[in-house]
This record gives structure tokens, C-alpha cells and sequence, in this order.
């Protein structure tokens, strides 16, 4: 079972090498922090922000015009699991009414999820959610 979680904060230092984006819960009180790189963080910021965008495309949106030009429409993003501190995600996509899963950290998956206007929904398994609040 997933649960629907929103970007709820984004702690950019430039004295770390590790920023971290905190996830909560759209129907509760729950929420877990995620460890990301500066570059992924930046990317993040600057679309929740509503900065224009650089006049070349960044890795992000060069995925979301890969799934495009390919026929797929991005859907949603899904952290799936946690292992040894580390989580993992996916980008789910359709393309011909075939869901395909792309495995992802979730930096990567939530930088693509703010380029769209409305953000695409994130979602976090329950287990992942109980293990992180440990």
C-alpha cells in the first residue's frame, strides 16, 4: 500500500555536501527526511520557487522530453524501498495504456515531479514510511 506524501521542505546548505528534502503526508502527520545532492536540491528549489528555467535543459527535463518524444506520459513517482540508509524509487510512466516502472533515486524522481505544473504526485510505501521514522 502506498501513502500520498508532498515536498514539504528543502534544507539547502552550502557547508555539507548532503542537502535534505523532508516528505510528509497529505492525510496525516507523518514525514522523513531524504538525504540529496546540492545539484538535485538546487534543481528541486529552484521549481518549487517558480525560477525560470536555465535556456538548456537540465537532466530533469531532458527526461521528462525522452519519456514525451518516446510516447510515455509520466504519472507519478513511488519510493519503494529502503535499504542500509539508502532509499530507491521509481518514475511510473504509461505509454499505449502499458504502465512501465523506471528504477530512480528519488532526488531524481522529485526533480522530475516539480517540472510538471501541477507537481506529479508522490507516493511512499507504507513499510518505507515505518522504517524511516525508526
Amino acid at each position: 500500500m502506498t501513502v500520498k506524501m508532498q515536498l514539504a521542505r528543502i534544507i539547502i546548505s552550502e557547508i555539507s555536501d548532503n542537502q535534505v528534502i523532508y516528505l510528509r503526508e497529505v492525510d496525516g502527520d507523518r514525514q522523513f527526511p531524504i538525504l540529496i545532492g546540492i545539484f538535485e536540491a538546487t534543481s528541486i528549489d529552484r521549481r518549487v520557487q517558480g525560477m525560470k528555467s536555465p535556456p538548456r535543459p537540465l537532466t530533469h527535463d531532458l527526461i521528462v522530453a525522452t519519456a514525451t518524444s518516446l510516447g510515455a506520459e509520466i504519472e507519478s513517482v513511488v519510493i519503494s524501498d529502503l535499504q542500509e540508509h539508502t532509499y530507491f524509487a521509481k518514475l511510473q510512466m504509461r505509454r499505449a495504456g502499458e504502465l512501465i516502472e523506471v528504477d530512480t533515486r528519488p532526488s531524481d524522481a522529485i526533480a522530475v515531479a516539480v517540472t510538471f505544473d501541477p507537481h506529479l504526485p508522490i507516493y511512499v510505501t507504507e513499510d518505507v514510511i515505518e522504517r524511516a521514522s525508526n
